[in-house]
C-alpha cells in the first residue's frame, strides 16, 4: 500500500473498529505499547502501519485483518451514521454487527471466487409497495414461489438462501443488519433473544432485500424511515406467521390454547403472534386479558408435544454455504483452520476427516 488514500482507509477502520471496541485512543495505544498521538495519526491515514502492526491492531481490535485493509461498503455506511467519540452503547453494538456483516461478506466471496459456492440471484418483489397490505402481499408472494403456501418455513436459514440472502446467526451483540454488495446479499443475526426474535430478525432482514430500500429502489418514498420499516415489519411477520394460517376460526371461538398451538408451531414471538391475530380478527377487547399473557417454556414444548424444534438457534451457516466450505476444503482450496473459521462453530478441527493425500498428489 503505498497511495495516500489507502492509508487514509486503513485509519478510518481502525478508528471505527476501535470505536466499536468501546476503547479510546490511549487505551488502545497501551495495548500495543504505543503513544496515544501514534495512533492518532494512524487513524488519520499520516502515520503507515507495517504488516506486523497491522496483525496486532486487528487481535487488539478483534476484527479480521482485511477489515482494515478494504473500505466499509457503501450500504453498510448508509445503515446508520459513523460513530463519533461520545457515542452510545447502541452505536457501538450496531458496529460490532457490521463489522461482522463485513467479515461474514468477505467469507461468502472467497468461496464464490474459489467457484465451490454457486451464487443464488436474490430474489425481488416487482409489485406496488404503497401499504402494509402491500408489503403482506409480497411476504405471500415468496411464500408461493418458494411452495411453502401457508405452512410454517422449515428452517429460515435455507428459506433465506433459497431467495439468495446468505445469513450468519453469530454471537455478536445487538440484533441483526444485512446488506447487498454487487450481486452478493447477506445478513448476520445475533444469537442474543429469544428463538422467535431470532426469526422475526431473520425475516425482517430478508425483508430489506425482497422489498429493497430507499438505497436500491424507491420503496414507498412518500413514508418515513420509521413507516418504511412498518412496511419491512408486515412483509416480517406475513412471511412466518399467514393470516390465512388463523383459518375460518371467529372470535368466539379463538382460544388462548389456539394461539400457543400457531406460535409455537410457527416458531414465532408471541407478540408478533398477536399482531398477526388482530389482522384474522381474532383478538377484540374480550381476548385482550388471555393475549397479554405470554405463554411459558412448557406451554409452548407442550404445544409441538415436546419435540425439538431447532432453527437459529445456535452459530449457524446456511446449508449450501456449509457444503461449499466442505467442497473447497476438499479440493485443497483452504486448509483446515480456515474451514472451521468459515463454518463459524458449526465443528472443529477434530470433526474433519482425514485428507486423501492420494488427491492431493501432483
Amino acid at each position: 500500500m503505498t497511495e495516500t488514500g489507502d492509508w487514509t482507509t486503513v485509519g478510518e477502520q481502525v478508528r471505527q473498529a476501535r470505536l466499536g471496541a468501546g476503547l479510546s485512543q490511549a487505551e488502545l495505544g497501551a495495548q500495543l505499547g504505543l503513544d496515544r498521538t501514534m495512533i492518532a495519526k494512524i487513524e488519520s491515514g499520516v502515520r503507515r502501519v507495517d504488516a506486523l502492526e497491522l496483525i496486532r491492531l486487528a487481535a487488539a481490535l478483534d476484527v479480521p485483518i482485511d477489515h482494515l485493509l478494504e473500505p466499509r461498503p457503501t450500504v453498510i455506511s448508509r445503515r446508520s451514521e459513523l460513530l463519533a467519540e461520545n457515542d452510545t452503547d447502541v452505536a457501538r453494538r450496531s458496529q460490532r454487527l457490521e463489522i461482522a456483516l463485513a467479515s461474514w461478506l468477505r467469507d461468502v466471496r472467497q468461496l464464490l471466487d474459489a467457484g465451490a459456492l454457486t451464487l443464488v440471484n436474490p430474489v425481488r418483489y416487482d409489485g406496488n409497495l404503497a401499504s402494509e397490505d402491500d408489503a403482506r402481499a409480497a411476504a405471500r408472494w415468496l411464500r408461493s414461489i418458494h411452495g411453502v403456501g401457508t405452512e410454517p418455513i422449515a428452517t429460515l436459514m435455507d428459506f433465506c438462501e433459497r431467495s439468495g440472502q446468505y445469513v450468519l446467526v453469530s454471537d455478536v451483540p445487538g440484533e441483526g443488519a444485512s446488506m447487498v454488495d454487487g450481486d452478493v446479499a447477506v445478513s448476520v443475526v445475533s444469537i442474543e433473544g429469544d428463538p422467535g426474535r431470532r426469526r422475526a430478525t431473520a425475516a425482517h432482514e430478508l425483508g430489506h432485500l425482497v422489498l429493497g430500500d430507499e438505497y436500491s429502489r424507491d420503496l414507498a418514498v412518500h413514508l418515513s424511515r420509521s413507516g418504511r420499516e412498518s412496511l419491512i415489519n408486515a412483509f416480517a411477520a406475513e412471511l412466518l406467521l399467514p393470516v390465512a394460517a388463523f383459518g375460518d376460526v371467529s372470535r368466539s371461538t379463538a382460544s388462548r390454547d389456539e394461539m400457543i398451538r400457531l406460535t409455537a408451531h410457527y416458531r414465532t414471538s408471541w407478540s408478533l403472534a398477536l399482531r398477526q391475530a388482530e389482522q384474522a380478527g381474532w383478538l377484540d377487547a374480550s381476548s385482550t386479558r388471555w393475549s397479554r399473557a405470554t405463554p411459558t417454556r412448557a406451554e409452548i414444548m407442550d404445544a409441538v408435544g415436546w419435540a425439538p424444534q431447532p432453527d437459529l438457534d445456535a452459530i449457524r451457516v446456511p446449508p449450501g454455504y456449509s457444503h461449499a466450505v466442505m467442497e473447497a476444503w476438499r479440493r485443497d482450496f483452504i486448509t483446515d483452520a480456515r474451514a472451521v473459521e468459515l463454518l463459524h462453530g458449526q465443528i472443529s478441527l477434530g470433526d474433519l476427516p482425514a485428507r486423501d493425500e492420494t488427491d492431493l498428489a501432483p
